[in-house]
C-alpha cells in the first residue's frame, strides 16, 4: 500500500470517482472495501491516520452484544451474531473466539443469565462459536483464579469474538486498495463541490505536502464518526446535529491480574454499563465507561472520574487489588450515537447504524460498531448506486477474504496479527538479521516490524507506528515513549527524512503519549 501511488490516482483521475468516501476509520474503510469489490471506482480520504478515532479504541470485541439483549434490541443482537461469524471466516487471523465467565454471587443469578445466554447461542445459529454453560464455584475460579471469591457460588460461561480493531483497519484498507481504490491518509476534506446544488465531489487538503485539489465523485459518503455534524454542516449550515457524542474508557494492566485465558464480563455496573475484563496481547483490557459529552476531538482524554469507576470496579471483582501504578496505560474513545430526545442518557441510546442522505444528495452512515462494519457498508454502498446513478452490483463482501487472511500459526508470537504478511517480514529478517532487535525491551515489537509499517502500510509518523501498526501505546505508553527514538529512526530512513524531522517526530509523540500514562496528570481533565 503506497500513498504517492493511491494520491497520483486520486489527483490525476480523468474522470469522476464512483464512490467518494470521507473518513478512514471502521465505516468508511468498510464501503470504501465494500464498494471497490463491486467493481466501482473509489476514492477515500482521512484527515489523520486510518483508524486514529473511535476505530482503534474499542473494547477489542466481536460481539453480539450482551446488554442488547438484555435491553431487547433482538434485531440488532441477531444482526451483529452473524456479522460475527462472517469476520471470524473472513479475517482469521485477527479474530478468535473468547471464553467469557460472568461470575455469580448470588443465587438465582444463575439460571438468569444461564437462560439468557442460552438465547445468545441460539441466536448465533450455525455461526456460533461454542455453546454456553453453567459453572460450578470450583469451575469458576478454576476459569478465573483472580476473581473475587467472596460470596461467589458459581457462573456461566460463553464465548465470543476478539479482535485487533486497528489491524483490522489497516487490512482493510488494504484490501480496498488492492481491489483498485485510491486509500490515502493525512488528507482532510476542506470543501464540498457542487453542481446545481448536488454534491459533486470534495476539495482537499493533503497535510503532508500542503496542497490542494479537488476530487469529483458521482456520490459522496460522510463516514467521519464523531464528525459528521461538522461535514454535513459544511453541506448545510441549518443542518442541526444528529450525534450525541459518548465516551469509553479503558485500563490495561500486566496479564498476572487475569492469568487465564477466559475474560470477565460484569453485566451490570452503577452506571449500566457492562463491564469487561479481557486478555488482550498478553495484557489485560479492563473498560468501559459510557459518558456524555458535549464536544469531540481525535485525542480524548479519560476524565478522573471515569478512571476512579473503572479503576474502583476492577479492584471490586479482581482479588488482587489494581492501583493507580499497576496501570500500564489508559485510553478513551468517543462513540457517535444518533441522538434520541436529549441525547443525555447515551447508555439507552442504539448502536443501531442510521443512514441520512441531505437535500444535496450527501450520504450520511453514523452509529454502528465494529462488529457490525460489513453491514453497515452494504447498506451504505446500496444506496451509493442509487444515488449516484451507478449500476445496481451484487455486494461481495460476506465470504471475501481479507488481506492477511491465513489459518497458519505464526512462527514468532509477535507476528500472528500480520496473518500471511508475517511471511514477508519473517524474509525482511533473514535478509537483515540487525532488524530482529526490539524497539524496547518491554515491548515484543522487532525493527523490521516498523520497517514494513512504514514500506507497506502508509505509516507515516511514529505514532502511527505505536500507536495503531503496533499497539504499544496501549499495551505499555510509558515504554512507548522511550521507544519513539528507534521508530523515528528507522522510519526517517525509510522516508527519506532529516533529523530534523525526527527530532519533531518524537516530541510529537511524546507529548500525545503522556496522556495515556495513569498517574501523569496530563492524562486527566474534559475532552478539548
Amino acid at each position: 500500500m503506497k500513498r504517492s501511488i493511491s494520491l497520483d490516482r486520486a489527483k490525476s483521475a480523468e474522470k469522476p470517482f464512483d464512490v467518494i468516501v470521507i473518513g478512514g476509520g471502521a465505516s468508511g474503510l468498510g464501503a470504501a472495501v465494500d464498494a471497490a469489490a463491486r467493481g466501482h471506482s473509489v476514492a477515500l480520504f482521512e484527515q489523520s491516520d486510518f483508524a486514529k478515532g473511535t476505530s482503534s479504541r474499542s473494547t477489542k470485541l466481536v460481539h453480539g452484544g450482551v446488554r442488547y439483549l438484555q435491553q431487547g434490541n433482538i434485531s440488532l443482537v441477531l444482526e451483529a451474531l452473524r456479522e460475527r461469524g462472517r469476520l471470524a471466516q473472513n479475517a482469521p487471523h485477527l479474530v478468535r473466539s473468547q471464553a467469557f465467565v460472568i461470575p455469580n454471587y448470588s443465587w438465582w443469578e444463575g439460571p438468569f443469565y444461564g437462560i439468557g445466554m442460552k438465547v445468545y447461542d441460539q441466536l448465533a445459529g450455525k455461526l456460533g462459536l461454542s455453546p454456553s454453560r453453567h459453572l460450578s464455584r470450583k469451575e469458576t475460579i478454576e476459569k478465573i483464579p483472580t476473581v473475587e471469591q467472596e460470596k461467589l457460588v458459581g457462573g456461566v460461561i460463553y464465548h465470543d469474538g476478539q479482535f485487533d480493531d486497528s489491524r483490522l483497519a489497516v487490512n482493510l484498507a488494504q484490501t480496498a486498495e488492492e481491489l483498485g481504490a485510491a486509500m490515502l491518509n493525512y488528507c482532510r476534506c476542506v470543501g464540498l463541490v457542487k453542481e446545481n446544488g448536488v454534491v459533486s465531489g470534495v476539495q482537499i487538503h493533503d497535510l503532508e505536502n500542503d496542497e490542494k485539489f479537488e476530487v469529483k465523485g458521482k456520490s459522496v459518503i460522510n463516514a467521519t464518526g464523531v464528525f459528521v455534524d461538522d461535514l454535513r454542516q459544511m453541506d448545510d449550515k441549518e443542518a442541526k446535529g444528529i450525534i450525541a457524542v459518548s465516551q469509553g474508557i479503558h485500563i490495561v494492566l500486566p496479564k498476572s491480574f487475569l492469568p487465564g485465558d477466559s475474560a470477565i464480563m460484569i453485566p451490570k455496573t452503577a452506571d449500566g454499563r457492562v463491564l469487561f475484563a479481557v486478555p488482550w496481547h498478553d495484557h489485560v483490557v479492563v473498560g468501559t465507561t459510557d459518558t456524555p459529552l458535549d464536544s469531540h476531538s481525535l485525542e480524548p482524554r479519560a476524565l478522573e472520574e471515569e478512571r476512579d469507576f473503572v479503576l474502583t470496579h476492577a479492584c471490586k471483582y479482581l482479588t488482587k487489588d489494581p492501583t493507580a501504578d499497576d496501570v500500564l496505560s489508559v485510553f478513551a474513545g468517543l462513540r457517535p450515537l444518533v441522538k434520541a430526545g436529549d441525547g443525555s442518557d447515551t447508555a439507552a441510546l442504539s448502536r443501531d447504524h442510521s443512514i441520512i442522505v441531505s437535500g444535496s444528495g450527501l450520504i450520511t452512515l453514523t452509529g454502528g460498531k465494529w462488529t457490525t462494519y460489513r453491514k453497515m457498508a452494504e447498506d451504505v454502498i446500496d444506496q451509493a448506486e442509487t444515488l449516484g446513478g451507478l449500476d445496481h452490483k451484487r455486494c461481495e463482501t460476506e465470504d471475501m477474504q481479507i488481506h492477511g487472511w491465513t489459518r497458519a500459526e505464526a512462527v514468532q508470537a509477535n507476528l500472528s496479527p500480520y496473518g500471511s504478511d508475517g511471511l514477508h517480514i519473517q524474509a525482511l529478517l533473514k535478509e537483515s538479521p540487525e532488524l530482529a532487535e526490539k524497539v524496547h525491551p518491554m515491548l515484543p515489537y522487532q525493527k523490521a516490524e516498523v520497517v514494513w509499517h512504514t514500506r507497506e502500510e502508509m505509516a507515516r509518523t511514529v505514532e502511527d507506528v505505536l500507536a495503531r501498526r503496533t499497539r504499544a501505546l496501549l499495551l505499555n505508553a510509558a515504554a512507548s515513549i522511550e521507544a519513539a527514538p528507534v521508530v523515528a529512526e528507522l522510519m526517517a530512513k525509510e522516508l527519506g527524512r532529516d533529523a530534523a524531522w525526527q527530532k519533531a517526530q518524537i516530541k510529537d509523540y511524546s507529548e500525545l503519549a503522556a496522556g495515556y500514562v495513569f498517574t501523569n496528570p496530563a492524562s486527566t481533565g474534559a475532552t478539548k
